[in-house]
């Protein structure tokens, strides 16, 4: 399934990858460390943000109103309780 934030979770990947590419030339090339630190927070935080974007989309997308029976509901809870750890 696709959802409308899906194609920017993947702008967000591949500007990770870009950086993490550009990180691995920097410490071939020996830039200071100082530099490829600031290129691995660049990538991290790329990570964490499509990471997070894609979490709540799930959560608001596939998760909230889809339970209408109690085991439905138990259902939900356990997936959500699943899908939070990522966070």
């Amino acid at each position: 399934m696709t959802h409308e934030t899906h194609n920017d979770v993947v702008k967000r990947l591949k500007r990770a990858s870009g950086h993490l590419q550009k990180t691995i030339t920097m410490i071939e090339d020996g830039r200071s460390c100082v530099d490829v630190a600031q290129q691995l927070h660049a990538v991290s935080k790329a990570i964490e943000q499509a990471k997070r974007v894609f979490i709540h989309d799930h959560i608001d997308h596939c998760l909230e109103g889809s339970a209408a029976q109690p085991k439905e509901q138990k259902q939900l809870v356990a997936e959500f309780r699943e899908i939070s750890k990522y966070l």
